[in-house]
């Protein structure tokens, strides 16, 4: 008889989670009351946890289950065009536009900090450097790279924290936006 994976991946798991209590219930009761208790302790650890396991196998298998595939799109529809990975597309893309949301967000607190002297100038300037090279990156997909260059503007300019603060949300959407279109 095959099983499918997500039955053997639970009976996988389940053979360990009995193991383990087994021989933590035997460790357990060895060390409270000796050989007799060790045992005892290591048939109910061991019970417990494959009467567990097995109540709960459909909630593992429904977790463990892949996602149904997708309905076709109807034929009138044109196919879209692929998308190359210099246009941004995949966990690179990601990575960069993540790496921009930080480095801005650095470079904000440095420019807006939260007492009067928190900050010394060489390092708000090394903050900047580093914001405006990481936005430079050719990876960084299009969205992302001018709701980055409207965040870095609105810092560059250091008079209002409030539209600062717009600029970066809106760059915290555009990249949660390049996320999730993936």
């Amino acid at each position: 008889m095959r099983y499918s994976p997500a039955a053997r991946i639970h009976l996988m798991i389940t053979f360990v989670l009995v193991m383990c209590g087994v021989a933590g219930g035997a460790c357990l009761g060895w060390l409270l009351g000796g050989r007799v208790t060790g045992v005892l302790a290591a048939v109910a650890a061991g019970l417990g946890a494959g009467i567990g396991s097995f109540l709960s196998r459909g909630h593992v298998a429904d977790f463990l289950r892949p996602a149904p595939a997708p309905a076709p799109a109807p034929t009138s529809a044109p196919a879209p065009a692929p998308v190359a990975l210099s246009d941004g597309v995949g966990g690179y893309a990601e990575g960069v536009a993540d790496a921009v949301l930080v480095s801005v967000a650095t470079y904000q607190a440095a420019a807006f900090p939260l007492t009067a002297f928190g900050v010394s100038e060489e390092e708000r300037d090394a903050r900047r450097g580093v914001a405006y090279r990481v936005c430079a990156h050719e990876g960084l997909p299009q969205s992302v790279r001018v709701s980055a260059a409207a965040a870095l503007e609105a810092v560059d300019q250091g008079a209002d924290a409030g539209h600062a603060h717009a600029a970066m949300k809106a760059l915290s959407l555009a990249v949660y936006d390049h996320r999730a279109a993936r």
